[in-house]
């Protein structure tokens, strides 16, 4: 890629979610507009996996990511859940720049439309303006191949931004097209005297 490339999302940030951002909230600048940070991608592992499942998911996320994923291990034993340290129980990669704009418009534009019945993910933020997103099944990313999947993983989703209030971190991702779930108002009913 040369360097006067621009992702697509990237692109529709910088030249429309950036001014309707200054004209809905009143901004005095362009750099007072929250932005993304980063985006990290986590899946537990079983602790009773062998080195095969474990290598077959750290190649998924990988494939998911675009980039290699780190392996979590554990820092205590603890046998009731038969974990020994250093475990592996976990793995985790962290998307900025380029690769996170990159995941961020394949998550909205070919995963998430690809969820049977899907009805929108929930508007709920963090309290500090950053998003978390919980996907069951990694098979909605076109990169896996479902036939060399022998055990489906779930997978967390953080976005990071810079938004100082949760409705500033929803209205920047409303405007990068997150497809939030309408919540409806039930009106009270009426009563009879």
């Amino acid at each position: 890629m040369s360097s006067s490339y621009t992702p697509v999302l990237k692109k529709l940030y910088l030249e429309q979610v950036i001014p309707e951002l200054v004209k809905s909230r009143g901004y005095k600048n362009k750099h007072q507009v929250p932005k993304l940070v980063k985006i990290n991608l986590n899946t537990g592992i079983d602790a009773e996996a062998d080195k095969n499942q474990i290598a077959d998911i750290q190649r998924d996320l990988g494939m998911i990511a675009g980039q290699k994923p780190v392996l979590a291990k554990s820092r205590k034993a603890i046998s009731n859940f038969k974990l020994r340290e250093n475990q592996v129980v976990g793995c985790h990669v962290t998307l900025r720049g380029t690769a996170m704009w990159e995941f961020l418009y394949r998550l909205l534009a070919v995963a998430l439309p690809t969820i049977r019945d899907f009805r929108g993910v929930s508007p709920k933020l963090d309290g500090q303006g950053n998003y978390n997103l919980g996907v069951t099944d990694f098979a909605i990313f076109p990169e896996i191949t479902i036939e060399n999947v022998k055990k489906s993983m779930g997978l967390d989703l953080t976005i990071v931004t810079t938004a100082s209030s949760d409705e500033e971190g929803r209205e920047l991702l409303r405007l990068l097209g997150m497809p939030f779930r309408r919540v409806e108002t039930v009106a009270p009913k009426p009563t009879v005297a």
